[in-house]
């Protein structure tokens, strides 16, 4: 597939720039950055998802004691 894309001047010299420091194409360096973007994406779908099974997990938990608590009380 072929993509064009439109860079202002100050993201055209910083392609430019890192491409000419890791000698290597512009088409490299950008398909590489939209890899790690992909996958920045994907890690941090992941981390927000982990997080919130946690809070769910800690609340099922903190609801849990206080229902047993409350046998314990009434016993």
């Amino acid at each position: 597939m072929i993509a064009t894309v439109r860079l202002d001047s100050e993201l055209e010299e910083i392609l430019n720039s890192v491409a000419k420091k890791f000698h290597k194409k512009k088409s490299d360096v950008i398909r590489e950055a939209i890899s790690f973007y992909a996958k920045s994406l994907e890690k941090n779908q992941k981390t927000r998802l982990q997080l919130a099974m946690q809070k769910t997990k800690d609340s099922d938990f903190k609801e849990y004691k206080e229902f047993e608590d409350s046998l314990d009380d009434s016993l």
